[in-house]
């Protein structure tokens, strides 16, 4: 009992840290003055090293190993597990260099927003090449047995690798890149917003709202705000917070940004309250966390059902919007289309785009390209693989801010997100019936439930792949994706 009070007070305490590392993570991108930059760094980067220096401590290693020697409940072994991993890496890496990396992360932020901003990459790409220089460090510290990219990847879905990610998306290209020339064959013509309509922020901010409540995102819980690029902040379940970013021209894009992070802030939650500030209190991986918020997003946000339900407050706040039914207005927002932004990607396209940055991630860590080619590379892969030339590096290789954050092998989870919230939704439409019929009734309260119940609850007491087959009866496949997306656009192109 000794022995696990220490490792407790331990851990929250290491938690408390990164809850406070979020916070002002969070306060950075949204409200914090640009001349705050500096002091940000510096305060990020001693708060980085006082948690390295925490969880490296000998005796906090030697109650692991104690602990490792008894008997434990669940959400104990899960803490005493996932905290061996972190102490066994954590002791690789030198306190100086967690301090460093941690003040290169907030300096090249805030260059990628003024790069993005300009559209102008040369801003950014010193700072960026002083990342990937780090990272290059990091690998050699945390030691690589087969290619230094794997080391990345493991950091953001534990064990999986370039061998399991290639044939992966290789079987992904195969069936989608056929169903997209399908589509775009089709002829079907896709309504226009009529280029006089201007949809406010604020008026865009209320529509949003309504729908986040509706998904049952808990707003004394939590709240909204704007940022370059959306994201969702976890403090912990009774502080979740998320960004979205408007375009008064698109209110599409708004609303499915929200949608996505509203799915992320529910997950953080559902979260066991009584775990916080442990690791089983939080999510088990960023593939899990993004099957949330891409099943909000597309399998409840791109229906016809869902359009049914929040046509009255759309109209409400868009009256000078065309009179157009659910049926036309689920089109558009399943339009299908080679476009620059990933985040406002299709389900047939959004993979390509992740395998653009999966490919480009690759040759930077095993195959060393030179930052300034990234950009060439980037446009090239876009004309090569959608057909389209990238006007300016805005819409290209600055579109996305994970760089900017160190946040190599971060991307892939998204598809590994896509192919999870097919398997649940399927797992999900055979224990309630029919999800369509659910989601026109607007009481979407018994998938939250069953997600709470399936995923949330869990926090990270089983490993992804164990806990999406706990929740689907079926080990994680693609099968279920590639079924559902072939299934829904061939009905919505006539093909």
């Amino acid at each position: 009992m000794e022995a696990k009070a220490e490792f407790m007070t331990q851990v929250n305490d290491l938690y408390k840290f990164q809850a406070i590392q979020g916070h002002l993570g969070w306060d950075q991108e949204t409200i914090m003055p640009a001349k705050g930059a500096e002091a940000r760094g510096e305060i990020l980067a001693w708060l980085a090293s006082q948690r390295h220096e925490k969880l490296i401590d000998p005796n906090f290693g030697k109650v692991i190993a104690e602990l490792e020697n008894q008997e434990t409940d669940e959400f104990l072994s899960a803490n005493v597990k996932e905290m061996r991993r972190k102490y066994d890496e954590a002791v690789k890496i030198p306190t100086e260099f967690v301090a460093e990396f941690t003040k290169a992360r907030s300096e090249a932020l805030i260059a990628w927003q003024q790069a993005r901003k300009e559209s102008d990459f040369s801003l950014f790409s010193p700072h960026l090449e002083k990342l990937i220089s780090m990272t290059r460090e990091k690998i050699d510290y945390l030691g690589c047995e087969d290619t230094p990219y794997d080391v990345l990847l493991d950091e953001y879905e534990v064990g999986m690798k370039v061998s399991d990610y290639d044939p992966l998306f290789a079987e992904l290209k195969e069936r989608l890149v056929p169903l997209l020339s399908k589509i775009m064959q089709s002829g079907v013509e896709i309504p226009r917003l009529p280029e006089s309509l201007v949809f406010t922020e604020k008026k865009q901010e209320k529509f949003c709202n309504e729908v986040s409540k509706a998904m049952g995102f808990d707003f004394e819980a939590g709240r909204m705000d704007i940022s370059t690029h959306p994201f969702c902040a976890g403090l912990w379940p009774g502080d979740t917070r998320f960004t979205t970013r408007f375009d008064e021209k698109d209110p599409f894009s708004c609303l499915y940004a929200v949608m996505h992070e509203s799915g992320h802030g529910l997950y953080e939650q559902g979260l066991p309250f009584e775990q916080s500030f442990s690791p089983a209190g939080g999510a088990i991986s960023l593939g899990v966390h993004e099957s949330q918020s891409r099943f909000w997003e597309n399998q409840i946000g791109r229906t016809a059902s869902f359009w049914k339900v929040v046509m009255p407050w759309f109209r409400r706040e868009f009256p000078d919007c065309p009179d157009w039914d659910s049926e036309t207005l689920d089109l558009i927002a399943n339009e299908v289309k080679p476009d620059f932004i990933r985040v406002e990607a299709d389900e047939i396209t959004y993979n390509l785009h992740i395998m653009i940055r999966y490919e480009i991630e690759k040759k930077i860590f095993n195959e060393n390209i030179p930052v300034d080619q990234i950009p060439t590379l980037w446009n090239n892969m876009m004309k090569d693989w959608f057909g389209i030339e990238v006007p300016n590096d805005s819409l290209g290789c600055l579109q996305d801010i994970h760089w900017s954050m160190g946040a190599f092998g971060y991307f892939p989870t998204y598809t590994l997100g896509n192919l999870y919230a097919a398997q649940l939704l399927s797992a999900m439409e055979n224990e309630l019936g029919n999800i369509d019929e659910i989601i026109a009734s607007g009481d979407w309260s018994s998938m939250l439930t069953w997600l709470r119940e399936k995923i949330h609850s869990k926090g990270s007491v089983l490993e992804p792949s164990d806990l999406i087959e706990s929740a689907t009866g079926s080990p994680p496949s693609p099968e279920p994706f590639l079924e559902y997306v072939e299934k829904k656009y061939s009905k919505l192109y006539n093909l």
